[in-house]
């Protein structure tokens, strides 16, 4: 049975805001110039100081908080990276040091979006560095009166004089301006919305602070994000469930801070588990994989929160129809932080509109009532701390909840049965990010992460109760090494280990049925990578391998080399061809529970590969692409070719006369992504249309090929968002074919040879849905409250004229041994409505 625990963030929102505004006062102090602040020490320490003017007339510091005079001077020095030399008890000398440390993030001027692989150079030295993945860079020993040079495709070359990178506080922040003349350079697009940018590898960023608005979302929502983009989609609407490029779910790899989750969703996945406000990044990868990555044989979504000391807080707070949220950083000094996010579900307190066609939506088919009890909520929490600019720290963790409590009252004698559905995931993270030198910096991430599903179903004669469990337990770690060769070459090299215990518990009391299994593999994985820009920067190149151990104590031990490739070329500065490839695979995946299993509700149980029942799940992957973007307008096309082997007919939701039996194959999928953009400042236009060819290949069946549950052939939307002032508006329209399904054979619908009863069906997903069509709005109104108080309402509605798209079809015999029709239908018209501050 869930645990009640109503009001538990019932003040949320009050106590967020509170613990924000008492910390207030723990800003950065005021910043002084030097000269001043040696002239008041000459005053309140009867000291005098030597120097000359203008080696300090320009440099300001921030007032240290000291009381002795040496611990004063010692806070300069670090400040400033001057020399203050003690001459005698009075006399001080204050001299400029020949070389000093810097450091710098560099950004694009436009929309400010970090620029990763800017080369870097000590102009008269031989220094030099590349920004990593977060647009910083970290130089040592540098002359103090040397210039940097910053130099990066599509942008004009930038130069800075040394002096002005030197602080304490925090590295210096540069500005690219972009440069459209110079036709042999690229520049990063930044397509469909503010904020989705897509990289030079092939791979897309999303970045959820710059982030600006999309048809029917009216917050950021990442995993519902994704879905607007060509080759993935959810056949059934959800978060949880999402498809790249006809894979299943639990063939994606989803990171929330390095750490792999096994729950996404909340209110059985129609919502995002992830707190878009603290995501500050987010990587989605369709194929040409970095090795560093294991696993996901159809795609990655990488989530990272924010990752900065921000000099000042910052956070914010937001309320709509289905539930509350707070988020804050609160910089406790220069060098440490702590970040947290708590939400919070009204579900089981207040029924809105959003909630009635949510609830409708998953319960559609089921025993559950509105006046049962579901709520969920999530909180996140993230420490900071910076030893200096070469070692940073970082611990997270994150708890997730799902909790459903359903009782049944039998009109026949009044008896009351009690079941509950619960889901939690809480998952722990650290990492130690160092950089060495100008040529060597290392990543060291660990974490430990457990998952646990809990279904007690009771039926409605009281006679048999079912438990069910499905509990996920892994510990990880692994160790990235990155050393820059020259200005053209990097060099990647790691090790991963992880080890991942699943266990599933099966309680019957009548028949009495006991089952208790547990199965753990473990994973060490070596992988090196290089990577290589040309000088013009026409050409960019990555290849890598990773090498994997698996191992099943209790079934196996198989070795694994997986090839990774992504190659661009650059024939004009608007036009690039980009050739992509992998080898994947994954030793866990995820049995489907079909809704007549538990309450109607459809439950998805971990597994480990056994090579038996279940083997390794192995996949290649290739796409070639061409890419045009010129300015303000961008057309992309991709064809590719993906082969899955090692897939259970348990995993992939069959509910015909396969949905049992456990037959092993494989399936390929062969299609084209087409999309084509034209946006300005004030507005984006969009199409894409993705083309599918999804075959299963299963050699026990008959027949042996046949369509895939998910072969969707043809899917297109048209979409625009407009910003004017203040305003934001989206509309769009999503279309996709049929899904398939299996009939059954009406001329001989039913066996009666088996014991029970039987549908026979016609050859499996020989039929297909109607076309799914669906119109979504949204529109979002941004003010201020005060200097630093912003706020913003939006408003939303989903499936606009509320259509009755059906997701899927299958059939079951009801207590009379008859043939019923079951459909799960979509989201009838659903509004939803949010008020949000931020500070």
């Amino acid at each position: 049975m869930a645990i009640r625990n109503h009001n538990f963030f019932l003040p949320l929102l009050g106590i967020a805001l509170f613990l924000v505004t008492i910390v207030k006062g723990q800003e950065n102090g005021s910043r002084t110039p030097l000269i001043d602040f040696i002239q008041e020490l000459e005053h309140n320490f009867d000291v005098k100081f030597s120097y000359a003017d203008n080696d300090l007339k320009n440099i300001w510091i921030s007032v240290p908080k000291a009381s002795t005079l040496d611990a004063t001077l010692n806070d300069i020095e670090y400040q400033t990276q001057l020399q203050i030399q003690k001459l005698n008890d009075r006399y001080y000398a204050v001299t400029k040091t020949k070389t000093v440390n810097i450091c710098a993030q560099v950004l694009d001027n436009f929309e400010q979006n970090t620029v990763s692989g800017a080369t870097v150079e000590i102009l008269g030295t031989a220094k030099a560095t590349v920004t990593d993945e977060n647009g910083n860079f970290y130089l040592t020993n540098v002359p103090r009166d040397a210039y940097v040079q910053i130099k990066f495709m599509g942008f004009k070359t930038l130069f800075v004089a040394v002096e002005a990178l030197i602080s304490r506080d925090s590295c210096a922040t540069l500005l690219l301006a972009q440069f459209y003349q110079q036709l042999e350079e690229v520049v990063v697009y930044e397509f469909l919305t503010k904020g989705l940018i897509q990289q030079t590898d092939g791979s897309l960023q999303m970045n959820s602070e710059k982030f600006g608005i999309l048809p029917g979302l009216i917050e950021p929502d990442v995993l519902q994000t994704v879905q607007a983009l060509p080759g993935i989609k959810s056949v059934d609407e959800t978060v949880s469930d999402i498809n790249i490029r006809g894979g299943t779910n639990d063939q994606n790899l989803i990171l929330w801070d390095g750490i792999k989750m096994y729950q996404s969703g909340h209110f059985f996945g129609l919502i995002s588990a992830f707190n878009p406000y603290l995501t500050d990044q987010v990587t989605l990868i369709k194929n040409g994989t970095s090795a560093q990555y294991g696993g996901g044989v159809s795609g990655i979504i990488d989530m990272r929160t924010q990752d900065k000391i921000a000099e000042k807080y910052f956070g914010g707070a937001g309320l709509n129809l289905i539930g509350g949220d707070a988020y804050a950083q609160v910089p406790l000094n220069d060098k440490l932080a702590i970040q947290f996010s708590a939400r919070r579900s009204l579900t089981d307190l207040i029924a809105t509109p959003t909630y009635d066609r949510f609830f409708k939506r998953v319960f559609e088919n089921s025993d559950v009532t509105q006046e049962n009890n579901f709520y969920f909520y999530d909180f996140t929490g993230k420490l900071l701390y910076d030893f200096n600019e070469k070692h940073k720290l970082r611990f997270s963790f994150i708890n997730i909840n799902n909790l459903l409590d359903f009782t049944e009252r039998h009109m026949e004698d009044n008896r009351v049965t009690q079941s509950a559905l619960d889901q939690t995931n809480l998952s722990f993270g650290g990492s130690l990010r160092s950089h060495w030198n100008e040529k060597l910096s290392t990543f060291l991430n660990a974490y430990y992460t457990q998952y646990n599903l809990d279904a007690r179903n009771i039926s409605s004669n009281s006679r048999q109760i079912l438990f069910q469990n499905n509990q996920v337990q892994e510990t990880a770690l692994q160790l990235n090494t990155n050393y820059i060769i020259n200005d053209q070459l990097q060099w990647l090299n790691g090790y991963a280990f992880s080890e991942t215990g699943i266990t599933n518990k099966t309680d019957v009391t009548q028949p009495p049925y006991q089952s208790n299994e547990r199965d753990v593999i473990q994973k060490n994985a070596l992988f090196s990578e290089m990577s290589y820009r040309s000088d013009t920067q026409k050409w960019f190149a990555r290849g890598g391998l990773r090498c994997t151990l698996l191992e099943n104590p209790n079934a196996f031990q198989k070795f694994l080399v997986e090839p990774r490739l992504s190659l661009s070329y650059s024939i004009t500065r608007a036009l690039k061809l980009q050739l992509l490839g992998e080898f994947k695979s994954q030793a866990i995946n995820q049995v489907i529970d079909l809704e007549q299993d538990f309450l109607g509700i459809e439950k998805r149980r971990w597994l480990v590969s056994d090579e038996d029942v279940l083997p390794v799940t192995q996949s290649k992957h290739g796409s070639l692409g061409i890419h045009f973007d010129e300015e303000n307008f961008y057309v992309g096309l991709e064809g590719f070719y993906k082969d899955v082997e090692g897939i259970s007919t348990v995993t992939q939701g069959f509910q015909n006369q396969n949905q049992f039996n456990g037959e092993i194959g494989k399936y390929t999928v062969k299609g084209f992504e087409f999309l084509i953009n034209a946006k300005t400042s004030s507005y984006s236009i969009w199409a894409s249309y993705t083309y599918n060819n999804n075959d299963y290949s299963f050699p026990d069946i008959v027949p042996p090929n046949f369509p895939n549950n998910l072969d969707i052939r043809h899917t297109a939307t048209l979409a625009g968002t407009y910003t004017l002032e203040r305003f934001k508006f989206g509309i769009g329209l999503n279309y996709r074919s049929g899904k398939p399904y299996t009939e059954p054979d009406w001329t001989d619908p039913i066996d009666t040879t088996f014991y029970p009863y039987r549908i026979n069906y016609k050859e499996p997903n020989s039929n297909r849905l109607p076309e799914y069509l669906r119109a979504d709005a949204s529109a979002v109104y941004q003010f201020e409250l005060g200097r630093r108080m912003k706020a913003s309402f939006g408003v939303s509605v989903l499936n606009l004229a509320s259509r009755s798209n059906i997701l899927d079809t299958f059939y079951q015999l009801d207590e009379n041994d008859e043939i019923e029709k079951i459909e799960n239908v979509s989201l009838g018209l659903t509004p939803n409505a949010s008020l949000r501050l931020r500070f």
